[in-house]
């Protein structure tokens, strides 16, 4: 398996101690393969053993939880007889090397997370983050990987109804490619991933394994670029490590595998996807607390001589392992061909043993036939669950009160009005290349604060509720106070997902961060996840699922923390959609929501593009964001819920601050605003979620209610000409607004190239 005169478990990603904990846990000295199974699955991918002492801090438990972290995706009990699964994931190094193919297969990888739980993929979300357009290789991989996502979304047949484009030079060797998907299914039909039955079967349902994403989340997910301008990102001995997917064979399989479930015919089913089939063997041997006999010579191979270790840790798409039993066979084969999937038998269910303790556990055999030579022999439970647990040092960087002490705050001009056209971006030219409208779902699509759906789809029971789904992130906050940061990211998307009429039910977190062989990598993690606890405590939110990506750095230099949080909300009724950024002359434009009593511009996007990244983050308030947020969700979901209101737009305050909410309305509109009453340029510029622009055709009836539920309201006075005017500090035509906005991202692309 390697040439190298380096040991061949440092090549495989083991320690030294590594190694030594191996061969405790055998009691011997592992053979070749077997080292090549330690090394995929305790690689940091895949056993998180630097930040799973860090994730137990999260809080993870709900009334409406049906399955939290642990299984291939979350689930919550929707209502109606529905329950929603949702799941993030990332994708970033292998799309750094080949844009379009690790694009794809994080979709591809993605929906199969989630319709392994039983679930019919509904919808897919893409937080993206590149480094700034100035040159060529960023183009290159801008268009990669939104020709991955679109490409492969598009194909199998879910709709792209949203996510986030970010630009930093932070990113700009190491861009990050995460993708969030939900699917719904019929609370009866949900499924785990773990074997049982001894005797039974598992089948490998999907592709044929080939040589494609060997030693994938080893070789690229646990180990940083080395070059200092991400060339050695190109290094052609790592595109093997990048899978390649079939949209079409993808979709044959969601179909075969919802049919088998349907059918009764499923114990229990997991994904291939990091480490392939060792991943799947493994894991659901150790769920149920059994063993797996794995017939190597049974696998469908599409190259010729390949050897053990290359198809047990295969990363080859679009495959998945049901667990049956074996008077199922027959029915489960005779449906797979009807759906043209490959089905094969591989391995079969085994007995366990039971620990000092009186736990069961079994062994993970890897044979030369089901009755023949056993090529490797381990404790499945030692792969998926006892990986060496790492609390890295930790440390606070030494420069930090010297960056927060730079504060932005008090170095804004009197006239913004060029810096704020500057940040002005329209992502359309991203989501128009995803079908925003598979499954004439889609009630809310990209564009707008967060994207909404309703909850209906083929073999669902009836329901009127909607379900929403917003990604966001802000690693300028997170890179000044990564806990204040990310706590107050959580407020923002429950803010985005207010907008839409939901009510926030459940969070999922991709964790993306530098080499945690840095202690100050570890801090800025350790300090997220208490951040997330805080803000998902405060606000009564659980965290069902979440994803950790180390060792995104290029030259020894880490990408900013970059923690992407998902939120699922409900919308109890939903017959018709709600506002969006749709105000007409002579409305009145509201301010809903207090804010900060001492304004910051640290972390803001007004700052950054200055080159001012110092500054001290406002503590977290939940006060400042819970009643205005539940405020504004419950007018909206009024309007939702087919009733007359006077609300007609709403537009959460977030990057740009209220200066930017305002231009994006006005832009899409065409009608602008003339007010003095918030005149200060720092105060049209700060970010801090938990406010909101609208607008109402009856402003007596509006400010009664948000009186009566204790909401603080501004009014700025009424929409109308051609021009929107904020004091002296910004004036512009409403059409300058627009042809900046939507140029934007076509600018810096052709500026690129």
């Amino acid at each position: 398996m390697s040439s190298s005169t380096e040991p061949l478990h440092r090549a495989l990603g083991l320690t030294d101690s590594e190694l030594e904990d191996i061969r405790e846990v055998l009691q011997r000295e592992p053979n070749p393969l077997e080292l090549a199974l330690y090394g995929v699955m305790w690689s940091e991918h895949c056993s998180y053993k630097s930040s799973r002492i860090h994730l137990r801090r999260l809080p993870t438990e709900g009334d409406r939880v049906l399955v939290g972290p642990g299984e291939n995706a979350g689930v919550i009990d929707a209502g109606d007889g529905i329950a929603v699964a949702i799941r993030i994931e990332s994708h970033n190094h292998p799309s750094a090397i080949e844009p379009y193919q690790g694009a794809a297969t994080g979709v591809g990888g993605i929906l199969r997370d989630i319709f392994t739980m039983g679930a019919r993929p509904l919808a897919v979300m893409d937080p993206l983050f590149f480094g700034t357009m100035r040159d060529a290789r960023q183009r290159w991989l801008v268009e990669g990987v939104v020709s991955g996502i679109s490409g492969y979304g598009n194909s199998v047949g879910v709709p792209t109804i949203g996510g986030e484009l970010t630009f930093d030079d932070c990113y700009a060797s190491n861009p990050l490619v995460n993708v969030l998907c939900a699917g719904a299914l019929p609370v009866e039909r949900l499924v785990l991933g773990r074997a049982s039955g001894i005797g039974n079967l598992a089948v490998l349902l999907g592709s044929a394994t080939g040589r494609d994403g060997i030693g994938g989340v080893s070789v690229l997910a646990s180990a940083g670029f080395s070059g200092e301008d991400g060339a050695a990102s190109l290094d052609d001995a790592k595109r093997p490590s990048v899978q390649v997917g079939d949209p079409y064979e993808e979709k044959r399989l969601i179909e075969a595998c919802l049919a088998l479930l349907d059918g009764g015919y499923v114990i229990g089913i997991q994904d291939l996807g990091g480490a392939g089939l060792v991943c799947a063997t493994s894991e659901t041997a150790a769920r149920g607390g059994v063993g797996m006999d794995v017939d190597v010579t049974a696998v469908p191979q599409r190259e010729p001589n390949m050897q053990p270790y290359e198809i047990m840790t295969s990363e080859s798409q679009e495959r998945m392992l049901a667990i049956i039993e074996p008077s199922s066979w027959d029915a489960v084969k005779a449906l797979c061909d009807q759906w043209e999937v490959r089905a094969t038998v591989v391995g079969r269910v085994t007995d366990s043993s039971y620990d000092a303790e009186g736990n069961p556990f079994g062994m993970l055999r890897i044979r030369n036939g089901f009755d023949g030579e056993i090529l490797a022999e381990v404790p499945a439970s030692s792969l998926a669950d006892d990986a060496p647990l790492y609390e890295r040092p930790i440390k606070r960087p030494d420069n930090l009160d010297a960056i927060i002490a730079d504060d932005p705050t008090n170095h804004v001009p009197s006239d913004i009005t060029e810096d704020v056209l500057s940040l002005l971006l329209d992502p359309s030219w991203v989501y128009r290349q995803y079908d925003s409208q598979l499954f004439l779902n889609t009630v809310v699509g990209p564009g707008r604060d967060a994207a909404l759906l309703r909850l209906a789809g083929p073999g669902l029971p009836a329901s009127e509720r909607g379900l929403a789904l917003t990604t966001d992130s802000n690693p300028r906050w997170c890179a000044l106070d990564p806990r204040a940061g990310s706590a107050w990211t959580i407020a923002e998307a429950v803010a985005n997902i207010a907008c839409v009429g939901a009510a926030p039910v459940a969070v999922v977190n991709c964790l993306n961060f530098g080499n945690p062989e840095h202690p100050e990598v570890m801090w800025q993690l350790s300090e997220t996840v208490d951040g997330m606890a805080e803000g998902c405590n405060a606000l009564g939110l659980p965290i069902i699922g979440g994803n950790v990506s180390l060792y995104n750095e290029s030259g020894g230099k880490d990408i900013d923390p970059t923690p992407v949080i998902g939120v699922l909300g409900l919308v109890e009724t939903l017959t018709t959609p709600p506002p969006g950024w749709t105000w007409s002359e002579g409305e009145t434009v509201i301010v809903v929501g207090n804010a900060p009593s001492e304004p910051s511009l640290a972390g803001s996007r007004w700052a950054t593009a200055q080159g001012r990244r110092g500054g001290a983050l406002p503590a977290f308030d939940a006060a400042l964001l819970g009643e205005t947020s539940a405020f504004i969700a419950k007018e909206v979901s009024w309007i939702c819920a087919g009733n007359e209101s006077d609300l007609t737009a709403v537009h959460d305050i977030a990057g740009g601050g209220l200066v930017g909410a305002i231009a994006e309305i006005a832009s899409v509109t065409g009608v602008g605003l003339d007010s003095s009453v918030i005149a200060r340029p720092v105060d049209l510029l700060v970010e801090t979620p938990g406010r909101f622009v609208v607008s109402t055709s009856n402003p007596k009836a509006f400010l009664a209610r948000a009186a009566a539920a204790g909401v603080t309201t501004t009014v700025l006075g009424e929409a109308r000409g051609t021009v929107v005017k904020l004091g002296d500090a910004f004036s512009t035509h409403v059409a300058t607004i627009a042809e900046r906005r939507g140029g934007a991202l076509d600018r810096s692309m052709r500026a690129a190239g």
